[in-house]
């Protein structure tokens, strides 16, 4: 299997530990933060990494931004699954909806702390990593 994590840069202490159990499972990852364009990121807390990256001014013309973008969508048209981990942002959202709308099967993982009807489109859900981990 191939997944594709989309998640928060926030949440870099959960999903490092979940990538590892993915592979040590057998299965690809596409993991966001191992990513050439944003490799130099991991030095900075991720605090700071997403301060600098959310004052981008100029997002629509600004190669990393477009550099960015263009790795992520490679990833999402080469994995078999998305796995949404909550909490997470307005991209990783959006990424779930690309996945969804490629045909890529997709799972939320996470507490779903209110009613989201969209959240209906996952596959699966597993309200832990744990849960999910025990899946596979």
């Amino acid at each position: 299997m191939n997944y594709f994590i989309a998640s928060r840069w926030r949440n870099r202490d959960i999903l490092d530990p979940l990538v590892e159990q993915i592979r040590a499972a057998g299965h690809d990852v596409y993991y966001f933060v191992e990513k050439t364009i944003t490799k130099h990121a991991r030095e900075l807390e991720p605090e700071e990494y997403m301060k600098r990256y959310e004052s981008i001014k100029n997002w629509r013309e600004d190669p990393y931004c477009k550099k960015i973008y263009e790795q992520d969508l490679c990833g999402l048209k080469e994995c078999e699954t998305l796995l949404l981990i909550l909490p997470a942002g307005k991209s990783a959202h959006m990424e779930a909806g690309i996945a969804h709308g490629l045909g890529k099967r997709t799972i939320l993982v996470g507490a779903v702390e209110e009613t989201e009807s969209l959240y209906l489109a996952f596959d699966e859900w597993y309200p832990s990593i744990e849960e999910f981990i025990a899946s596979l």
